[in-house]
């Protein structure tokens, strides 16, 4: 009953973990804006992001021009919301463009990462140096993508392995394939567990793989939901070395009795929920429903996939005292598969729909296109399947037909005395009693009698043949349930669909009000240097404000005598349109100035410095659509 506590405690403790949350985070908005020209410094950089996010110290950092850090203390909340970030900053900051670098984990566990610049008094250049790509393209991104495959082809072979020697054949605990099965299972899941766990600080901190035995950076793991699930599923699986050693020293599995049948299906049910709560089910839509649902799915898999590898050992080697697997065995088997393929269409379904959201975005999101091959596959393994089943099912009916008759009890035979000369019909009446005994299970049936013209009956049944059939498609059935295995590690680590048009609304409503384009000038001459600010709010199609300010080489206002700026729509081949700017007395302006179509406009700024000196030079900005 201590197994059983322990692996309770361990569920409810997973489970009462997870609320709710918006699957991978975006960033939703920023405090200066990208790209926005303050006249002042501020005191504070702050960023709000989708969800709720974590955080390491260096998680945001604030360069200067000259690539040096001006943020002194690591980021905070800001009045405790979760879906906050801020930094200080330090004080007098010289003139010039700021790179703002940040990377947090989002409420799932994935990190996710980006860049922005704004700048003090005028633009300026900077050395600031930001790595730039995905989080998970990194040697340690890619080593913890490893070890999540490992992870989960040794569940599945550990749970697979168990479930066929405790459901299907208990005899075939005593086959020293299985138990090495069982034991390359729980090694697969246990290195693979504490190489995450040293990983999982690097990974979300874009670290080195030297980094991953800082004990600092452990420390901040394990307090993480992560890094707990991980610790959690450490503990499970030293439970499990207990019962596989118990096994071992008595392979029979009645053994286990139905308390140790009852922990194993605990062990692995919680051992499915650290999955479950670590990772997409425990952000998003219906937690409280994603996440039971998400470690059946799991156990489904490893079922069905650990069954088949274990079954394709046997099929391929002899049991005990040289015995083929029984036809029962495969019977049984074949219904805990059909049962467990069942499971993972129905949970399936629901998380493809979780996770989508539309039918748009099985063609227009990575996720989605991932999944529409995963579905592919599972439709192979179904039609291997049925194959498997309908040979499985002729085996189990000939077996049964040749067991009939040896069910019933056999005539009891009596001797009767007789005397010499006695009538052959009397010693033929012992010889018929003989013949209604039924035949010896190793004896050659008759042949088939002839019928009429010489015909013969049907062909006796070959179970050898339907057997190297079956241990055939079930070589197919366990490839192609591999690369199931590998499409599902492949979409843990992709940003789900739902999630990713739900931050592309989220930067669409958090866009600014305002876009500030700073473009640089150069007349040739020392004193036509400069550049023009353009400011065009809200960006969007209809009609827009635009503002103008010409700035001189040493950040000052110009005066120029003339200002032009035309807008382009390449694609479309709109424009050009005229934005017919007038002098406001220290800048340029136009208030009525209407764009029809979203998309990227070429701006196109002719600056009058003299009476005879102009320039044109151009800049790109992107339109939105209308809001809402």
């Amino acid at each position: 009953m201590t197994v059983l506590a322990l692996v309770a405690s361990l569920f409810a403790l997973l489970l009462g973990g997870a609320g709710p949350a918006f699957a991978h985070a975006g960033l939703s908005g920023t405090d200066p804006a990208d790209g926005a020209v303050l006249k002042t410094e501020p005191r504070y950089v702050t960023l709000t992001f989708t969800e709720s996010v974590g955080f390491s110290d260096d998680s945001l950092r604030v360069l200067s021009p000259r690539n040096e850090r001006v943020n002194p203390r690591p980021a905070q909340h800001v009045d405790g919301k979760d879906d906050t970030a801020r930094v200080e900053l330090s004080g007098k900051l010289p003139q010039g463009t700021y790179t703002v670098a940040w990377r947090v984990v989002s409420a799932d566990g994935h990190p996710i990462s980006g860049a922005f610049v704004f700048s003090i008094g005028a633009p300026s250049e900077t050395a600031a140096v930001v790595a730039a790509g995905s989080p998970d393209d990194t040697a340690v991104g890619r080593l913890y993508g490893v070890f999540r495959y490992a992870a989960y082809s040794g569940l599945a072979l550990l749970v697979g392995a168990a479930a066929f020697v405790l459901v299907c054949w208990p005899a075939a605990g005593a086959v020293r394939p299985v138990r090495r099965l069982l034991v390359v299972g729980w090694v697969a899941l246990t290195a693979s567990t504490v190489a995450m766990l040293l990983l999982r600080g690097p990974y979300e901190t874009a670290g080195g793989v030297t980094s991953a035995f800082d004990p600092a950076r452990l420390g901040q793991t394990v307090t993480g939901r992560p890094g707990a699930a991980l610790i959690a599923r450490l503990v499970l699986l030293a439970v499990a070395a207990v019962l596989l050693r118990r096994s071992a020293r008595r392979p029979d599995a009645a053994v286990l009795g139905v308390r140790g049948r009852l922990a194993g299906a605990l062990l692995a049910a919680a051992l499915a929920v650290t999955w479950a709560g670590a990772e997409h089910a425990s952000a998003g839509i219906q937690v409280a429903l994603a996440m039971p649902v998400a470690a059946l799915h799991l156990l489904a898999m490893g079922v069905w996939l650990g069954g088949l590898v274990t079954l394709l050992l046997l099929l391929r080697r002899p049991g005990p005292g040289g015995r083929e697997v029984p036809a029962a065995a495969l019977g049984r088997f074949s219904t805990l598969a059909f049962g467990s393929v069942a499971v993972l269409v129905g949970t399936g379904v629901y998380q493809s729909w979780r996770q989508v959201g539309s039918w748009e975005a099985l063609s227009t999101t990575s996720y989605g296109k991932t999944l529409v091959v995963k579905v592919a596959a599972v439709v192979l393994v179904v039609w291997a399947a049925s194959f498997s089943r309908r040979w499985t099912a002729r085996l189990v009916h000939e077996a049964a037909s040749a067991a009939g008759p040896s069910a019933a009890p056999a005539p009891e035979r009596v001797r009767v005395a007789q005397t010499v000369g006695a009538p052959a019909a009397a010693a033929g009446a012992d010889l018929d009693a003989a013949s209604d005994a039924p035949a010896a299970p190793d004896a050659p049936a008759a042949p088939a009698a002839g019928g009429p013209g010489g015909e013969t009956g049907p062909p006796p049944f070959e179970a050898a043949a339907y057997r190297r059939s079956l241990r055939r498609m079930v070589t197919v059935e366990a490839v192609l349930g591999v690369l199931v295995l590998v499409i599902t590690t492949v979409l843990t680590g992709t940003q789900p669909s739902r999630a990713a048009g739900e931050r592309a609304a989220a930067a669409s409503a958090g866009e600014p009000r305002v876009k500030v384009l700073t473009v640089p000038f150069d007349m040739g001459t020392a004193n036509h240097q400069g550049t023009v600010q353009i400011t065009l709010a809200p960006g969007r199609v209809g009609e827009n404000t635009v503002e103008a300010v010409v700035y001189t080489s040493d950040g000052g206002l110009a005066a120029v005598p003339e200002l032009r700026l035309t807008l382009t729509q390449d694609e479309l081949g709109i424009g050009p349109l005229d934005a017919k700017l007038k002098d406001q007395k220290g800048y340029w302006a136009a208030y009525d100035l209407r764009l029809p179509m979203p998309g990227v406009w070429t701006l196109n700024i002719t600056v009058r410095t003299t009476d005879i000196d102009q320039v044109t030079v151009r800049d790109t900005v992107r339109v939105a659509p209308v809001a809402g």
